[in-house]
């Protein structure tokens, strides 16, 4: 069993949801990269969705746009992301971590050697967001092979097709993507979440985390009473923003917030 499967059957004999926090790396300085995963931890994260930064990330809005700048401004490349990864492994090898990016750096490396050297780094997943399912088969493959699980999206618009091609394809969990537009956009409509998750497990048995939108710890309670788990991006990355001049701050603001989350996922609140 992958970690990321073993941290889901976890929660769910906890009868409780995952928080899966996401940040990317190299933002505010490759320098608290590592330290930052580890407050996530302490905080209440069950596992970590570590951003690949890219030049064009098509499906981010202009805070997650803002950190993949940051970061390349410090030429953070794939490669130092793998090397934050086996760093943060030396002293945790219980809580999950997933990769999520875009094609071309891992087309660049080559699909065998990333996914070798992933596996090899303690990565257990990876979301390649411009990969659809029809083309990801021989990925799939590769990354099985490696022991990685192969995350895919789903969305408000996918239709039965493509819920059985993602089902099909699929390890880990399943992202689904709350609202259509960019991350960090719009008004979190959960009853049409949870309209939409029914018609998705229809079809998906995986855990399903739901992501987008999600921006405050009340958001963050109302998506765990009908998810898997709750995927939050924009809003941490917010805070880094505000406080990228002062690492201390950021480590203690991001760690409000994840608490914050945490407790209210778990009715503490």
């Amino acid at each position: 069993m992958s970690r990321i499967a073993q941290r889901f059957a976890d929660l769910a004999e906890q009868g409780r949801k995952g928080l899966i926090p996401y940040f990317t790396a190299g933002d505010p300085n490759p320098e608290l990269t590592v330290p930052l995963m580890h407050q996530l931890v302490a905080a209440g994260a069950d596992l970590i969705e570590l951003g690949v930064p890219f030049s064009d990330p098509m499906a981010e809005g202009p805070v997650i746009q803002a950190a993949c700048e940051r970061a390349l401004a410090h030429h953070v490349a794939l490669h130092d992301v793998l090397d934050y990864v086996r760093e943060f492994r030396k002293t945790d090898a219980a809580t999950p971590v997933i990769l999520m990016g875009y094609l071309n750096p891992v087309e660049v490396m080559g699909y065998e050697a990333f996914a070798r050297r992933a596996a090899e780094a303690g990565v257990d997943g990876v979301l390649i967001v411009d990969m659809p399912p029809e083309e990801g088969y021989e990925p799939v493959k590769l990354f099985q092979a490696a022991g990685l699980d192969l995350i895919f999206l789903a969305a408000p618009t996918s239709n039965a097709a493509r819920l059985k091609k993602i089902a099909g394809l699929s390890s880990g969990f399943v992202y689904y993507v709350s609202l259509k537009g960019v991350t960090g956009a719009a008004t979190l409509d959960v009853d049409a979440v949870a309209e939409k998750l029914a018609e998705v497990r229809t079809y998906i048995k995986l855990p399903v985390g739901v992501g987008f939108g999600i921006k405050s710890a009340d958001d963050a309670a109302r998506i765990a009473k009908i998810a898997d788990a709750v995927v939050v991006g924009s809003a941490i990355v917010k805070r880094i923003a505000e406080h990228q001049q002062d690492p201390q701050a950021v480590l203690s603001s991001v760690a409000e917030l994840v608490e914050s989350m945490r407790q209210a996922m778990d009715g503490k609140t």
